[in-house]
C-alpha cells in the first residue's frame, strides 16, 4: 500500500529536538549520570558501558545542522530549505527509533509474513531472574530460543504433522510501563504450520497456559547451565504458588487484517519512551534544586515522578549493545529458509500479504513515504506552493556548512531557550501543582491547588508504584495499545 499525497495532508517542517523536554534531560545529566554511575548504580543496574557514551552523543548530534545537512528544493517555484542527519541510534533517539519502527512493520507485512492467519504471544519471567538478564545480555538471546523451542514443539503437535514447522517472530523487550528493567518477548506466529509443499496446517485453539509450565522449565535449565542459579535456587522457586512465569496468547490476527498485524508489529519493536508523555523541571527551578522527570505510563496511565538522573539511569539500561539483536526469525520465516525459498523461487507458493503489481524491491519504503506515514505530512510537499521537491545535494564539507547556514543566520545559534516551568502541558499540571517537592510553594503554585475542609492544602501522594502484570492475561490486548 503506497502512501499517496493529497491536498488537505500537512506539510512537513523539520524537527527541532533541541527545543524539547527529552533533549534538555539528557544533555543536563548525561555528564553527572557518568562521574556517579560507579557510586549510585552499580549495584543496581551493573557496571558502565562506554557504548552508552557513544549513544547518547550520536543522539546530542541528531539533527544538527553543523554536522551536515541534505538540500531539498521545490521544482517549481525553486524554495528550499535543509534537511539534517540523524544518528539513526536505537532504544535511545525517539525519532530514529520511530522511523526504525515503521520501517520493522513494513517489512515484515511485505517480506516476512505469509497469508494466513497469526497470533501474538507473550512471554515473561519472574522478577526474582530479571536480574540475570540485566548484568548479562547475552541471555537475552538465550531466553528467545527457550521461548522459540516451546512454541515450535507446542504448534507443531497442535497441527498433526511432526515435519511441519511454524513461522515465528520473536522480538525482545526490556522495558516495563516506567522504564523498570522487565525483560519478556513479544512473539508474532503463525496460527499452524507450513508442510514440506508450502501447504498452511491450521493449528487447533491454541492455550497460553498450555505451555507456561514447559517454558519455566526450559527457562530455569538455561540458566542453570549458564551457572546463574544452582538447583537449590530451582527447587525455591518451583514450591511457590504463583511462580512468576506467564504465556499469553492472543486472538487470531488474520491475513486481511493488515492494518492490525502492522500496527502489532510496530508495537513490539517500540521505543522504551515516549516524548509525549514526559515533562522536565530543571534543578533550578526545583525546590530541592534536583532536576525532576514526570513521566505518564502508557498502560497504567499513572503519573510517577522521578529524579532527572534516577530516570535517566533507567533509560540507559535499555540501550543495546553494539550489534545486538531485539528481533530473531525462526522456523519457516528463518533468514535461511526465506533465503532458500527465494534461491529456488518458491517462496511466492504462500502469496506474500501485501496484494500488489510493485516488485517487493519497488514497494519498499523510503524515507519521503515513512515520514508522510508516521506523521502524515509529506516532506517533499512545498509549503509555498504545494509543488513536489526533491533532494538535490548532500553538504559534509565543513567550510560549505559554515558558508550556507552563516548566509541564512543559522550559524551558532542557541541550542534551546531557557526552560519555562509555568508552561506545563495540561496533561501534567495538576500532579506538578500537587507536589510541592516538584516546584517551590510559591504563589502562583498555591493558587492552583485546590484547600481541604480545614483550609489547608490538599497533600498529594506521589508514592505511586505501577505494579507489574502479575498474569499476561491482564495485559491489554495489542488493539488497546493505539
Amino acid at each position: 500500500m503506497l502512501y499517496e499525497s493529497s491536498n488537505n495532508q500537512g506539510i512537513y517542517s523539520p524537527r527541532e529536538p533541541r527545543k524539547n523536554y527529552y533533549y534538555r534531560c539528557v544533555e543536563e545529566n548525561f555528564e553527572v549520570l557518568e562521574r556517579v554511575w560507579d557510586d549510585r548504580y552499580q549495584n543496581t543496574y551493573g557496571y558502565w558501558r562506554t557504548h552508552i557514551l557513544d549513544v547518547i552523543y550520536d543522539y546530542l548530534d541528531c539533527g544538527n545542522l553543523h554536522l551536515g545537512f541534505a538540500r531539498v528544493k521545490c521544482e517549481d517555484c525553486n524554495k528550499e530549505y535543509l534537511l539534517p542527519f540523524s544518528c539513526k541510534r536505537r532504544a535511545f533517539c525517539p525519532s530514529c527509533h520511530q522511523r526504525r519502527v515503521v520501517e520493522f512493520g513494513e517489512f515484515l507485512y511485505t517480506e516476512v509474513l505469509k497469508e494466513v492467519s497469526h497470533r501474538q504471544w507473550v512471554f515473561s519471567i519472574p522478577k526474582r531472574l530479571r536480574c540475570y538478564f540485566m548484568y548479562d545480555r547475552k541471555l537475552l538471546a538465550k531466553l528467545s530460543r527457550c521461548a522459540w523451542k516451546v512454541l515450535c514443539d507446542y504448534l507443531k503437535s497442535s497441527s498433526g504433522d511432526k515435519d511441519s514447522v511454524p513461522g515465528v517472530v520473536i522480538a525482545v523487550q526490556t522495558f516495563g510501563d516506567f522504564l523498570n528493567f522487565n525483560p519478556h518477548l513479544h512473539v508474532i506466529a503463525t496460527d499452524g504450520c507450513f508442510k514440506g509443499d508450502g501447504d498452511f496446517i491450521k493449528s487447533v485453539l491454541p492455550q497460553g497456559k498450555d505451555i507456561e509450565k514447559v517454558f519455566q522449565s526450559e527457562v530455569l535449565k538455561m540458566l542453570k547451565k549458564e551457572g546463574k542459579i544452582n538447583q537449590f535456587i530451582i527447587d525455591n522457586m518451583l514450591s511457590w504458588e504463583n511462580t512468576g512465569f506467564n504465556v499469553y496468547c492472543g486472538e487470531a490476527i488474520y491475513a486481511e487484517e493488515q492494518e492490525s498485524i502492522e500496527k502489532l508489529a510496530q508495537y513490539v519493536v517500540r521505543a522504551p519512551i515516549s516524548q509525549e508523555r514526559m515533562f522536565y523541571i530543571p534543578p533550578e527551578e526545583s525546590s530541592n534544586e534536583v532536576g525532576k522527570i514526570i513521566y505518564k505510563g502508557k498502560n497504567s496511565r499513572e503519573i510517577q515522578a522521578f529524579d532527572a538522573l534516577d530516570w535517566l539511569a533507567r533509560l540507559v539500561t535499555h540501550i543495546p549493545n553494539k550489534g545486538e539483536q531485539f528481533v530473531r526469525y525462526y522456523g519457516y520465516y528463518s533468514n535461511k529458509s526465506r533465503g532458500q525459498r527465494k534461491k529456488a523461487e518458491t517462496d511466492d507458493k504462500v502469496p506474500a500479504i501485501v496484494s500488489s503489481d510493485l516488485s517487493k524491491k519497488a514497494f519498499r519504503k523510503n524515507w519521503a513515504r515513512l515520514i508522510q506515514k508516521v506523521y502524515n505530512v509529506d516532506p517533499l510537499k512545498c509549503k509555498y506552493c504545494n509543488g513536489k521537491m526533491r533532494i538535490i545535494s548532500f553538504v559534509e564539507d565543513e567550510e560549505t556548512i559554515e558558508k550556507i547556514l552563516k548566509h541564512l543566520k543559522l550559524w551558532g545559534i542557541q541550542n534551546h531557550d531557557p526552560p519555562n516551568h509555568f508552561k506545563i502541558p495540561q496533561q501534567f499540571e495538576h500532579f506538578i501543582l500537587a507536589n510541592s517537592l516538584l516546584i517551590g510553594n510559591n504563589e502562583k503554585s498555591n493558587e492552583n491547588m485546590g484547600k481541604n475542609k480545614d483550609g489547608n492544602y490538599e497533600e498529594h501522594n506521589s508514592n505511586n508504584v505501577f505494579p507489574d502484570y502479575e498474569t499476561c492475561d491482564e495485559m491489554p490486548k495489542y488493539e488497546d495499545w493505539f
